[in-house]
């Protein structure tokens, strides 16, 4: 089994993040360092370390993350002019927190997708 993370603390509430959404499939909340006026990390409510791990047994919850998105893009008034989804593998990635993650980030232009 996977090594528990932060994130697996913040979906059973045992430390402090601004929750958005939560429900028996995935929670949703604030990121703690921004990158655009809305920054909300999407995660499955069970630990699935990296997009190489995800299986059809996953499939619900995955799906439910990018419908989720759009309801918080809705909300946030974002879902207009656009906004990006993005999850990040491994280390070449970016990837910080071995829990897979969904940032919904928007609120203003986000310029090119990759500059490298």
């Amino acid at each position: 089994m996977a090594e528990e993370t932060i994130f697996s603390k913040i979906i059973r509430r045992e430390i402090p993040a601004d929750i958005v959404y939560q429900d028996e499939l995935v929670t949703a909340f604030r990121d703690i360092s921004p990158k655009a006026p809305t920054h909300v990390l999407i995660v499955p409510n069970i630990l699935v370390p990296t997009a190489n791990d995800v299986s059809e047994a996953h499939e619900q919850a995955m799906g439910r993350m990018f419908t989720v998105a759009a309801k918080i893009a809705k909300k946030e008034g974002i879902a207009e002019d656009g906004y990006r989804l993005i999850v990040n593998c491994n280390q070449h990635g970016g990837q910080e927190v071995y829990h897979i993650h969904m940032h919904l980030v928007g609120g203003c232009p986000l310029g090119p997708m990759l500059s490298a």
